[in-house]
């Protein structure tokens, strides 16, 4: 299969879990060691061969994510003034070659895992296998494959998804969703936050997928579909990935290796830093 050039990231959101500072730094911003959160994703995809990042952002000024990722001209120069040019290639965040495109979602709208990739889809009209992560959270596996690389090297052809699962304890894959698969490792199931006893033995599926065009089809659909209010129900990807399976879509389920390390919490975060920054 053609090398996969695009991936979706959603950033948006007010990251009311781990207030009070996300008043004034972005969830995904958060600093990991020496890096925000979503640059741990970021530059994992790029390494894999991502041309297009698709960044879905509130509505809220200044965006940080933005600042981030665009070169600041006022500190190149001041660099270079005070002869510490050798510092300027750490100030540069991401490739020429690679393109971030910027999608706003107001966060008084719709709400789900499903609207940033619609939003996205219909705007640049994408018609190809994305790779599509969240933004608060990646896996660490210093010594082994990347997520990218399992996911990528996964798929046969640009007609098969793939989802990535990782072998968590029953009590945490309450918290996600678990994945159940066929003898030839497609999924057959997915059940978002199953009660424990439903949990035991089965892979959890921890926000990384391939989406092919027929599941991006599907996802689009089921966003302009229906009009789930603020206290209704959420968009949830698992939703249209139900629908997908079941009129026979494929999509490859992928034992995954290492650690899901996000900034969720103040304990996910702090344990997240003591890993990178190898304390564990």
């Amino acid at each position: 299969m053609e090398k996969i050039t695009k991936a979706i990231i959603p950033v948006a959101g007010w990251g009311t879990r781990r207030l009070p500072i996300t008043k004034i730094i972005e969830k995904s911003m958060l600093p990991v060691g020496n890096r925000p959160l979503v640059d741990y994703s970021v530059q994992e995809l790029i390494k894999a061969g991502v041309k297009d990042i698709y960044m879905i952002v509130s509505n809220v000024e200044p965006c940080q994510v933005r600042a981030y990722y665009r070169d600041n001209l006022a500190l190149n120069l001041y660099l270079k003034e005070r002869g510490k040019a050798d510092r300027l290639e750490k100030a540069k965040t991401i490739a020429d070659d690679v393109k971030i495109h910027y999608i706003t979602q107001d966060p008084s709208g719709k709400y789900g895992t499903a609207i940033p990739i619609a939003l996205a889809v219909e705007e640049y009209n994408l018609n190809e296998p994305i790779l599509y992560y969240m933004g608060d959270d990646f896996i660490w596996n210093p010594d082994g494959p990347s997520a990218t690389d399992l996911l990528t090297g996964a798929v046969k052809d640009r007609t098969e998804s793939a989802i990535y699962g990782l072998e968590l304890s029953p009590e945490e894959t309450t918290k996600f969703a678990a994945l159940t698969s066929d003898k030839d490792g497609f999924l057959t199931g997915i059940v978002e936050k199953p009660p424990v006893e439903e949990a035991s033995g089965k892979l959890s599926s921890v926000g990384k997928y391939i989406l092919s065009p027929e599941l991006l089809k599907e996802i689009v659909k089921y966003v302009q579909e229906n009009d789930f209010g603020p206290e209704d129900q959420e968009y949830m990807i698992t939703d249209p990935i139900e629908t997908y399976i079941k009129s026979g879509g494929k999509m490859r389920v992928v034992k995954g290796e290492g650690e899901q390390l996000d900034g969720g919490t103040l304990e996910g975060w702090v344990h997240a830093n003591n890993v990178v920054c190898g304390g564990k």
